[in-house]
């Protein structure tokens, strides 16, 4: 398959992290792949909030530590501003409920620390230059990462990961497309590369699967509204 052309102008990103050699080493791995402008380094999302007003970047990779308070406050004040950045969060946290949860609050990407450099780069790019609406990479566990070739193909979008939740409880594909609002052709394309990308052949093993791994709960599954009919 060929590769979408470069695109020639630099994304510009703005680094928040408490870690300086962490911070560091984001900056190197970015700029070793070319096409990225580390404007600034700073300590936390303070900070960052305080920049990003200033230097404008289109985007800001930012840890997260629990509790999440701070951080969706600062992610709700970045997405206020007049031109809000794309957010990429890194942490040390997988569970699918934290990816929502930030999600909603404005997140483009969800990173767990044990991300290789393809995925930090697949996220910045598809950030900024993929225009499909939800288009959140999520971090997963390192097997699940060395699995994956070709940067966001392969992993989980956050949408997937709600489809792929509401399949383990049971949902028929109809009820799926009426509870997400999407018509019903497209939950069957999106769980087959759900399957795809796991490696597994039908809801029953990919649910089976994403417990194993973490990625949803048994109280997620059961604590759920009624099927539609």
């Amino acid at each position: 398959m060929d590769k979408a052309p470069e695109p020639t102008r630099k994304i510009s990103v703005l680094l928040a992290d408490d870690h300086t050699m962490f911070r560091q080493g984001l900056a190197t791995i970015l700029a070793s792949y070319g096409g990225v402008e580390v404007l600034g380094e700073v300590p936390n999302d303070a900070e960052a909030l305080r920049l990003v007003g200033e230097l404008e970047p289109e985007v800001v990779i930012m840890e997260v530590q629990m509790p999440f308070e701070r951080a969706k406050e600062s992610l709700e004040r970045m997405r206020a501003l007049p031109h809000p950045p794309k957010v990429i969060v890194v942490t040390m946290f997988e569970e699918p409920r934290y990816v929502r949860s930030l999600m909603e609050l404005g997140a483009s990407a969800y990173l767990v620390k044990t991300f290789s450099s393809e995925h930090l780069v697949a996220a910045v790019r598809a950030a900024v230059f993929d225009p499909r609406a939800k288009n959140a990479v999520v971090g997963m566990p390192p097997a699940m990462l060395e699995e994956s070739r070709d940067g966001v193909d392969g992993v989980l979008s956050a949408r997937e990961l709600e489809l792929l939740l509401l399949a383990a409880r049971g949902l028929s594909n109809q009820q799926i497309a009426a509870s997400a609002h999407l018509a019903e052709a497209t939950v069957k394309r999106h769980l087959a590369n759900v399957y795809k990308k796991m490696g597994v052949s039908s809801r029953t093993e990919a649910s089976r699967e994403a417990l194993l791994r973490d990625w949803i709960t048994i109280e997620e599954i059961t604590h759920s509204d009624p099927p539609l009919t």
